[in-house]
């Protein structure tokens, strides 16, 4: 599974103008959870990617997939700054 969701962020990385940041990893603690990082300029390009064909194409792949949860927010941050 971890494999189709590098390729679903290479593909949204490189086709996908509106996406900043798309990154995946196992969680150590739980090897049934993948965790899955997204960043877009708006509301509006993060809409239009759950569109795309490599998207469609992913949620088919995934659908006998048994789900022990699945969990989406949506954070909103007002600014950033180096840390140093």
């Amino acid at each position: 599974m971890l494999g189709h969701l590098v390729e679903v962020g290479h593909r949204t990385r490189e086709e996908e103008p509106g996406c900043l940041d798309y990154a995946m990893t196992a969680d150590p603690g739980d090897e049934r959870r993948i965790r899955v990082y997204e960043r877009w300029v708006s509301q509006q390009a993060l809409d239009e990617h759950f569109g795309t064909p490599h998207i469609k194409e992913f949620r088919a792949a995934s659908a006998g997939l048994t789900r022990v949860g699945v969990s989406l927010e949506v954070h909103t941050v007002a600014g950033s700054r180096p840390m140093r």
